[in-house]
């Protein structure tokens, strides 16, 4: 008998960030990943440049990262509306982006191990080779690139969502994770790449065979600050950090401006890339539907599942609250 209230109180939970471009792109550029990570592997170990093994096993993890990077789109857009996930599949890209920072990170350790081995025991490099190989690798690096640039605009078609009010807070949380992550282990190769030619180069013209591995040494280490950035900002989101202090003082102020309300409880995290959920328990005086304190929150267009709280204010409540 409740039908007709039920389907306007009802509502989609799913807030996962699926772009079928963005996934189709991840495809071509695996590909042309795994081509050269074969190529790069058995002209590394044949011409003996450390820079340039380091590369193609790098471009390796790669692999596995942009697999790891399909598979989130995927399920993502299989469980979009699958009910035994509260809000949806948003974070699935997340996750997915988190886990390939991990990758990141371990490919730098190996870099840094293997780097470290052979500045003290040098092999015997075929520059013209290596540098040839590595070119190539540099070049693959650019065009997936250019197939993975994030456009932090385009995400869910629902441009809406960048609220113009909150826009400096909101430009931090409009990108694909899972594409960042893939963009920037392309970016991680692109830099392994450029120092084995540097690397190369100068070993050939110079005689600075130390500089094999140095670089790779030189590569770990920038690697792994990006490993630490991309953590930095996935992390907070799977452990559902609340948004920011200003951020949460402007919707308090929304509603505390109207009437008597006060605000006696407020929990506001993140469930997709671009979206919150907010749950918020106020005290008044004079109560009003939910709708109405939704309402206030009109502006707040990261706000995407809101739940209200309201209790009428008893005098002992509003002594406490006040």
């Amino acid at each position: 008998m409740h039908i007709d209230t039920l389907e306007k109180l009802q509502h989609s939970h799913s807030y996962a960030n699926v772009s079928e471009k963005s996934e189709r792109r991840t495809h071509y550029v695996l590909l042309l990943t795994a081509v050269t990570m074969v190529v790069e592997i058995i002209a590394g170990t044949l011409f003996g440049s450390m820079a340039l093994l380091a590369d193609g096993w790098h471009m390796g993890t790669h692999v596995a990262a942009f697999t790891i990077t399909i598979f989130a789109y995927r399920y993502a857009r299989q469980h979009a509306e699958n009910p035994a996930y509260s809000f949806g599949t948003g974070k699935v890209s997340i996750l997915g982006g988190f886990t390939s920072a991990v990758t990141l990170a371990v490919v730098a350790l190996v870099m840094l191990l293997e780097s470290v081995q052979r500045i003290f025991d040098p092999h015997q490099i075929h520059f013209n080779e290596a540098i040839l190989v590595a070119s190539l690798g540099l070049l693959v690096n650019m065009i997936s690139a250019l197939l993975l640039k994030d456009d932090p605009h385009h995400h869910d078609g629902d441009n809406h969502g960048h609220d113009d009010h909150h826009h400096q807070h909101d430009d931090q949380h409009h990108h694909d994770h899972n594409l960042r992550a893939a963009y920037f282990h392309v970016l991680a190769d692109a830099l392994t790449s450029l120092l084995a030619i540097v690397a190369l180069l100068s070993g050939k013209y110079f005689g600075w065979h130390w500089l094999d591995p140095v670089m790779g040494v030189v590569g770990a280490v920038i690697i792994t600050r990006w490993s630490y950035g991309l953590m930095k900002q996935s992390a907070p989101i799977l452990l559902d950090a609340s948004i920011t202090e200003d951020y949460q003082s402007a919707i308090k102020t929304a509603i505390e401006q109207d009437a008597d309300n006060r605000i006696a409880d407020m929990h506001v995290w993140q469930v997709g890339a671009n979206h919150f959920a907010a749950i918020i328990s106020l005290v008044t005086h004079h109560p009003k539907p939910t709708e109405h304190y939704k309402d206030l929150l009109h502006d707040f267009h990261s706000l995407a599942h809101v739940t209200i709280e309201v209790n009428l204010c008893e005098e002992e409540t509003c002594q406490e609250v006040r």
